[in-house]
């Protein structure tokens, strides 16, 4: 660093301005204020989780809080009002901040409670981007992609507006923090973001005309004693196209709550269904490894192994059998790594038919009447009478 030019200092040419408070836009600044709430936080007692960067936990005798951070927004939880408003005041007298009562709005997302549920919603963000697609009147949909098959990178002439496109892909990837249900179709459009082609653009419609019709829905979380947790996992076998490769889904449930949900293409070509579906399995295992340590820090620790719901034989028998094959030598780590967990107790494998596969509605488009039932599933509803009207 140097003194600028016109404001040298002939006594100290070699000193350079202190920075006393830091700026938006300066690269330190985020980490800089990272670690510094954070050393703060640890000098009230708190604990910075393992599992997520962002948490902080408080546990002292019969007082427990949880702290959520994400740049300057903070969310706050605690086991009494009088832990919560000493906890406001050292943290106010420290930071300037302002206390926003009780939770209703996080990030984009809004928050309504009704008795114990609370309804999450994006649904002003929904609004914002039927607005920025200019399709305020369009005609609605009820699925948001058709069951026909996945798109090819050079299925159609080039899209005339390619930033257009890529600014609503990136604001529907944010808008499936509440919308499960919408994942597998914005993952698909995604993936072409980088040259997009009319039929790409017509996909992307057809998700906007199916949120003009399903505009209200959000996400449901209850209260839940469970102390299990439960996924489905489905893989879609060569769908690609283009390079053949598959597309692995998976859904986790604590309880009756949805907490996790992926869509995503497979890195590299499987040679068979069993391969396919396996991996998808592994996929989902190594998210159940780092979820119970996320509930140990909350003091709700497991107490029974977590099911996992695959509706392919193969692979379930492979979970469990020993005996190793020719065929599987590609997958031998994926193999290893499952079985592992399988004899621990920590996983078990099970079958499931696929009319009741819930994660299928993340590797392809479903028929109207099989989305709408697995959508259900996955919580997606229109918000309670009382809070209908509510923003």
């Amino acid at each position: 660093m140097h003194q600028p030019m016109g404001f040298r200092n002939r006594d100290f040419p070699n000193h350079v301005c202190l920075l006393r408070k830091s700026l938006y836009g300066v690269k330190q600044a985020p980490r800089a204020w990272y670690q510094r709430f954070t050393d703060y936080a640890l000098s009230l007692g708190f604990h910075h989780s393992r599992c997520d960067a962002s948490l902080f936990t408080l546990h002292s005798g019969h007082d427990t809080a949880f702290l959520l951070l994400y740049v300057d927004d903070i969310l706050l939880v605690t086991s009494s009002d009088h832990l919560r408003k000493q906890l406001m005041a050292k943290l106010a007298s420290e930071f300037a901040m302002k206390d926003l009562g009780p939770l209703s709005f996080f990030l984009g997302n809004s928050v309504t409670r009704n008795k114990n549920n609370m309804f999450l919603s994006q649904q002003s963000y929904a609004t914002d981007i039927i607005k920025r697609a200019n399709m305020q009147n369009c005609n609605p949909v009820f699925t948001p992609v058709d069951t026909h098959a996945k798109l090819s990178a050079n299925s159609s002439e080039p899209f005339h507006d390619p930033t257009l496109y890529r600014s609503l892909a990136e604001a529907l990837q944010y808008l499936t923090f509440t919308r499960p249900d919408i994942t597998y179709a914005v993952q698909q459009i995604c993936m072409h973001m980088h040259a997009p082609r009319t039929d790409h653009w017509n996909a992307l419609k057809r998700i906007i005309r199916y949120l003009k019709g399903t505009i209200t829905y959000g996400l449901t979380l209850g209260h839940t004693s469970a102390s299990s947790l439960l996924a489905y996992t489905d893989a879609d076998w060569a769908g690609c196209p283009d390079r053949r490769r598959s597309t692995s889904g998976y859904c986790i449930y604590f309880g009756d709550n949805l907490i996790f949900w992926s869509s995503r293409r497979q890195s590299t070509v499987s040679r068979s269904s069993e391969e396919a579906e396996y991996r998808g399995v592994a996929n989902v295992v190594a998210e159940l490894c780092w979820l119970p340590n996320l509930l140990l820090e909350l003091h709700h620790p497991l107490t029974r192994a977590t099911l996992v719901y695959c509706d392919n034989v193969s692979a379930i028998y492979l979970s469990g059998n020993p005996v190793q094959h020719q065929r599987t030598k590609q997958i031998e780590l994926d193999i290893h790594f499952v079985r592992e967990q399988v004899q621990r107790g920590q996983v078990r494998i099970l079958h499931v038919p696929s009319r009741y596969q819930i994660a299928d509605s993340f590797t392809k488009g479903l028929p109207c009447n099989l989305f709408e039932d697995f959508s259900s599933s996955l919580s997606i509803r229109s918000p309670p009478v009382s809070t209908a009207g509510v923003e």
